[in-house]
Parts: structure tokens; C-alpha cells; sequence
């Protein structure tokens, strides 16, 4: 008995030593979060080297890597913008970082310190254009080197062809001092630095998380009434032609909290028209807001005659929940967004399209091709039958819709027969803008893998032209349908050829002449008032060719007063038939 006592009083003892161990490992661990939570509010090695300069340095120069407090405010940055609009917003929040960390922003090249040219990759054209601009450069950079007293050039080469042409960029254009990809842009003032001191510098890496949700872009165009605002980044769609997802990574999306916040700022600006961007912006998924769903509906399932290569995104803020979020943040401002795919596009979205007066009634709705075989090489996701099965729903629920579409001509191993289907496409559907291409192949994409580029420059030049040729008569005659009809009409500024002539697009997204400047100041005022940017005004179409229409401005309104205007004239029409 007395020893069972003695194996219990035991046993009793190390299960105590084993509690006290564990609550001493979890007391040891609250205090190393504890100290490692102070380490980093407390100095830090720049703290200790500016204690011990004799100079205070700026602000700048303390965050700087290398604190140089020399470095920063003396320098001149200009930047040269090619592609999309996409590459518009990252020069934006590029802007935004250097901006921050002391540098300037001059308009005149022979002025800059440093030139960052922001470059596209999608085709081989675009990427002979920046060849060419840095042969420029290179030129400018050798003039500045016999006069002593100005400061030297540096040049580099950020965004996607920086991704996709990094070693190429370093070991052909010697002169080259800074390759930045896409992801890289907060390394910026590191790897400027780095080329102060007369070394190559280079950052390429693609990031799975990175959005720039938390940096507030410095537009470039500070008078300009309209605004990019980026919501999501990369691409999963994997399209067999496309480099996208190889040199902007995989697709994420920015918090729908950001998004707003941004849009808010930008209304508070004045702002007058904001488009959402992103590769492929109907598959958004804010999954921070994971719970807000937690049954899925069926338009998260793909259309019948649509398919994906990855697996749909569960739960969050869909597409069709920001974009109704967005468009309530200001009812005056116009929201547009581009690219949407067509193999996800939800029932939701247009039903918010056809019921909000702010959300334009225009929709990007790139086919690539109207062959189904080709569609199927291509990865597209859908059929030339399911595509105009979609378009032909689009028009049901928004009739006065206006399509636009991206079109490619000559892709690998395309006959005669299968480009006849995509004009037969062109003219079935009646685009109101369209942009059309001849094939160039990209390394890295599936169909530089699995493919030859087996159609000839000269039949894909041919079938560029062809395709010029039905498209550009066809939109000139849907311009010209809108002669005599009444347009909502955004007023952007001067005309580019005269100061006298103002321009400004339709919800259509159409451009818009308009020659008298003086207007009455609402439908039921006579009192005139100056037509100046960002008003919205009732044009009367006089004219029109493929690229421009002409208006007569007949008076000042609002979006909603406009719609509420439509709305009495629908409902008058409705009680006299």
C-alpha cells in the first residue's frame, strides 16, 4: 500500500512539473512577443548611424536604405508610358512611392535624372517601340557625358517586358541601369540607390499577395475628370496566346474596403467617371469577406458552353457585390470597368448594369476569334454559338447596350475557313468599337510550347486588313444611326485640334464634338452658363464617321435628373401605345 503511495505521490509530482514547465513556456513566449513587439517600435540601426552625423537629414533620407540624405529631393524623374490602361494606373502608383520618398516628377526629358519608360509585352510591336525608345535613350545618355555639368542619365526599364525580357534587357541595351517588374514597384528607392552607385540593379519577382491596395495612387493628369482605379492583379485564365499571367503572376484582388476608400478620394476630388480595372475583372473575389456567402448561388457555376482550366473561387464579395458598392459611393460619377471575360459573366452584373443610371451601359467583350476550333487552340472557354448565346442575353436584359471587342487574326494553324467565321462574327454582332491585331507570338505562353506560327506575315497583314475593312463602315453606320437622337454627354475638355471646340464622350463611350460653349443652365432654365470640363450636358447628334459623332449642346444636367428624365418619357411612351 505504501508504495502505491509512493508511485501516486510520483505520478502527482511530475504532472505538476510538466503544468509549471508549460505555463513557464507560455509565460516565455508572451514575453518574447513582448520584447520583439518593443524591438521594433524602438531605434533601429539608421536611429544609431544619424545619431552620429553631424548633418539632420530629411525625412526621406531617413527611410532611405542607404541614408543618403543627399539623394531623393535633387532627383528628376520622368516617365514614358506604353499599353494599356493598366500601365497608366502602376505609373500612377509608382509616382505614389517615389513621390513619397522624395523625388520630383519633371515633363521635360532633357530635364530628368532618371527616365522609367513603364513598357508592354502583349505584342511584338509594342516591344519594338521600347527597343527603339531605349536605342533613343542610349543616345541622350552618351550626349550627357561630354558636358560635365549636367548630372548623368540613368534609364529604367519597369513593368511587363522588364518580366519577360530581363536578361535580354541587361546584356543587349548595356546602358540600361534598372529592370523592375510589375510586383517590384515598392523596391523602387532600394534599387535606385543601388544605381547612384554605378551598379545594375534588378527586381523581377512576381508576388502572389501583392495589390498596392495600400497606396494611394498620384494621378498624372491631376486636371483630367476621369480616373483608373486598379482592383484586382495577374490572370489565371492561361489563354494559349497570352503572356499576361507569365509576367503579371497569378491573379488576387484587392479588399473591396480599399477599393471604396480609393473611390471615395477620388470623388472628393471632383472626379467624374472612374474605371475599374483588372485582367479579367468579373472573376473578383474579395475572400477577406469569406463568410458573406457561405452558400454559393448558381451564377458562380459557369454558363452552359463555358469552361475554365482552374478551379472558381468560393465564397467572398463577388464582381457584381463591388461593383453595386462602388457605383452608390457618388451617383454623378460614371463607372466603367474593363476587361471583363465572357466565359463568368453573371446574370447579377447586368441587372445592376441595366438598373443604375451611373453604370455605363457599355460592355468590352473580347471574342478573340469567331471560330470554335480556333476558340478551342486559343483556351478561350466558350464557343463562337455560346459567346453569341451570351451577347444576345446581354441585349435582353440592356438593350440599348453598346459592345465593344478584341480581335486576333492569323493564330497558329488558322485556315481561310476559320477566319471567315470571325468576320462573320464582326458583322453579326455590330461592335461600337473594336481592336483588332494580327498574331505575334510570345515565348514562355502554351502556344509557343504546343504550336508553330504557321500563318504567314503577309495572310495575317491580309486578314488584319479584311477584318479593318468590314469593321470600320459597319461602326460608321451605327454612328451615324445615332443622328437626331439626344445623348448624356461628358465633357472632358478642349478639342485637340482646337481650343474653341469642345469635346466629351456618351455613356456609349463614344467620342463627341461639340462647338458652342454656352448653354442654358438646366431643361426648364433659360439662363445660359459656360460649358467647361466635367460637366454633364444634353447634346442633340448632327453628325457623324467611324470615329467621332457631332452634337448640338442643348442644356445642363445630372445623371440622375437625365434618367429620371428617360424614365417620364418610357412611361409616357408605354400609356399612349
Amino acid at each position: 500500500m505504501n508504495g502505491m503511495r509512493y508511485v501516486s505521490s510520483c505520478i502527482n509530482l511530475e504532472r505538476s512539473r510538466r503544468i509549471l514547465s508549460l505555463q513557464w513556456q507560455k509565460k516565455d513566449q508572451i514575453n518574447h512577443v513582448e520584447r520583439k513587439n518593443r524591438f521594433h517600435e524602438g531605434p533601429d540601426l539608421a536611429d544609431f548611424i544619424l545619431a552620429n552625423t553631424k548633418t539632420t537629414p530629411s525625412v526621406s533620407a531617413r527611410k532611405h536604405p542607404y541614408l543618403r540624405t543627399n539623394y531623393g529631393p535633387e532627383q528628376k524623374v520622368y516617365f514614358d508610358v506604353y499599353g494599356c490602361q493598366m500601365n497608366v494606373n502602376d505609373t500612377e502608383i509608382i509616382w505614389s512611392i517615389l513621390k513619397r520618398n522624395g523625388y520630383s516628377r519633371t515633363m521635360d526629358m532633357d530635364d530628368a535624372d532618371i527616365v522609367l519608360l513603364v513598357t508592354c509585352a502583349i505584342r511584338e510591336g509594342a516591344e519594338q517601340k521600347i527597343w527603339g525608345r531605349i536605342d533613343q535613350l542610349n543616345s541622350l545618355k552618351r550626349k550627357r557625358k561630354t558636358f560635365s555639368s549636367k548630372t548623368p542619365l540613368k534609364i529604367g526599364i519597369l513593368g511587363c517586358m522588364a518580366e519577360r525580357l530581363k536578361t535580354q534587357i541587361l546584356e543587349k541595351k548595356k546602358a540600361v541601369d534598372l529592370v523592375a517588374g510589375p510586383d517590384s514597384y515598392r523596391d523602387l528607392p532600394r534599387l535606385l540607390s543601388i544605381v547612384e552607385n554605378h551598379e545594375t540593379a534588378i527586381n523581377v519577382q512576381l508576388s502572389l499577395e501583392e495589390t498596392y491596395a495600400d497606396i494611394t495612387p498620384v494621378r498624372l493628369n491631376p486636371d483630367s475628370i476621369s480616373a483608373f482605379v486598379s482592383i484586382m492583379r495577374g490572370c489565371d485564365n492561361m489563354c494559349t496566346y497570352c503572356i499576361v499571367p507569365f509576367v503579371r503572376g497569378r491573379e488576387r484582388s484587392r479588399s473591396t474596403a480599399s477599393i471604396l476608400d480609393e473611390v471615395q478620394q477620388l470623388s472628393d476630388m471632383g472626379i467624374k467617371e472612374i474605371t475599374l480595372l483588372g485582367q479579367n475583372v468579373n472573376s473578383y473575389r474579395d475572400l477577406s469577406q469569406f463568410n458573406s456567402y457561405p452558400s454559393e448561388k448558381s451564377s458562380t457555376h459557369l454558363a452552359k458552353g463555358f469552361k475554365t482550366v482552374y478551379k472558381p473561387k468560393l465564397g467572398g464579395l463577388r464582381f457584381s457585390d463591388l461593383l453595386d458598392k462602388v457605383s452608390q459611393v457618388n451617383p454623378e460619377i460614371r463607372i466603367r470597368f474593363t476587361s471583363p471575360h465572357p466565359k463568368d459573366f453573371p446574370d447579377e452584373v447586368l441587372h445592376l448594369i441595366a438598373e443604375r443610371p451611373n453604370i455605363c451601359k457599355q460592355i468590352h467583350l473580347p471574342a478573340q476569334s469567331g471560330n470554335s476550333a480556333v476558340l478551342e487552340r486559343m483556351r478561350r472557354g466558350y464557343t463562337r454559338e455560346s459567346y453569341l448565346e451570351l451577347v444576345e442575353r446581354i441585349r435582353s436584359i440592356i438593350p440599348q447596350i453598346k459592345l465593344s471587342s478584341d480581335f486576333i487574326a492569323g493564330f497558329c494553324d488558322e485556315t481561310a475557313e476559320e477566319f471567315e467565321d470571325t468576320l462573320t462574327l464582326i458583322d453579326q454582332v455590330k461592335y461600337h468599337q473594336a481592336f483588332l491585331f494580327q498574331y505575334s507570338m510570345r515565348e514562355k505562353t502554351t502556344a509557343h510550347r504546343r504550336y508553330v506560327d504557321s500563318v504567314s506575315p503577309e495572310v495575317k497583314s491580309e486578314r488584319l486588313t479584311r477584318m479593318i475593312h468590314l469593321w470600320r463602315p459597319q461602326v460608321e453606320n451605327l454612328n451615324r444611326m445615332q443622328v437626331g437622337t439626344h445623348q448624356l454627354v461628358l465633357i472632358e475638355g478642349p478639342s485637340k485640334k482646337s481650343t474653341h471646340v469642345l469635346q466629351g464622350r456618351t455613356d456609349g463611350n463614344t467620342r463627341v464634338i461639340i462647338h458652342d460653349p454656352v448653354i442654358p443652365s438646366d431643361r426648364k432654365n433659360d439662363k445660359s452658363k459656360n460649358i467647361k470640363s466635367g460637366d454633364y450636358i444634353v447634346a442633340q447628334i448632327c453628325g457623324a464617321n467611324s470615329n467621332t459623332l457631332t452634337g448640338i449642346p442643348l442644356y445642363h444636367t445630372t445623371i440622375s435628373e437625365y434618367a429620371r428624365q428617360l424614365e417620364r418619357q418610357n412611361q409616357r411612351h408605354i400609356q399612349y401605345s
